[in-house]
């Protein structure tokens, strides 16, 4: 499925409004696409699906998954009472490529500069297909919320400088928490620890507190 990426966010935002309130089975039907049956084996499938209906050019790239309009695409699992089901996904937390690394020029504050969230209702251990989407909105933080996304990220790339990745935990942050971003315990990354030495760590990952999505979701489907 090709679909060339939306050049202005007028464009963008035509594409989002002909999704909403179609079934992930409807949208497949429209694209032929196949939906898994199983999305703990295939977990990003469906922000991926998302993302090469409306177009995005991204793909793994550190970069905005709209590279000509600067927006970055995130799917929100909900409920159908549009209670959001899950931490975000965000970035990885650089923690070997962090010299020179700052909140400026960092992934994470160019992927939350401009956000299509894509909320996505489903009933649990229901069929995929039979999951609905519902409104898209766009989001751009305010001057508190960017704010609060600088310090916590700063906290969190304080201590990996420092080599204190013992102090990480998922309790730090207001909007960004740091996560674990691994199958499992056994994969590890290789890292330097407070005294210099070689050592090695789990990978780990930014993600949006659902509380704060939630705040998001709640705020722009009321308006």
């Amino acid at each position: 499925m090709m679909i060339s990426p939306p050049t202005t966010i007028i464009e963008l935002k035509e594409r989002a409004k002909q999704i909403a309130g179609l079934t992930i089975g409807e949208l497949a039907d429209q694209h032929q696409a196949h939906i898994p049956t199983d999305l703990k084996r295939e977990k990003g499938w469906q922000g991926q699906f998302i993302e090469s209906c409306l177009g995005a050019d991204a793909g793994n790239l550190s970069e905005p998954d709209f590279s000509k309009i600067g927006v970055e695409l995130k799917t929100l699992p909900i409920d159908f009472s549009g209670r959001v089901q899950e931490s975000t996904y965000i970035s990885v937390v650089n923690i070997n490529n962090h010299q020179g690394l700052t909140w400026e020029n960092c992934a994470t504050k160019h992927k939350l500069s401009h956000v299509l969230w894509v909320p996505i209702a489903r009933i649990k251990d229901q069929p995929l297909e039979n999951s609905r989407i519902a409104t898209p909105f766009l989001w751009q933080p305010n001057q508190h919320e960017a704010s609060q996304l600088k310090q916590d990220w700063e906290e969190v790339m304080d201590l990996i400088v420092l080599g204190q990745y013992g102090q990480l935990n998922a309790k730090m942050g207001e909007i960004l928490q740091v996560r674990p971003k691994a199958a499992n315990s056994r994969v590890l990354t290789d890292a330097t620890d407070s005294e210099g030495n070689y050592s090695q760590t789990l990978p780990r990952g930014f993600y949006m507190r659902p509380q704060f999505t939630q705040s998001l979701l709640d705020q722009y489907l009321t308006r």
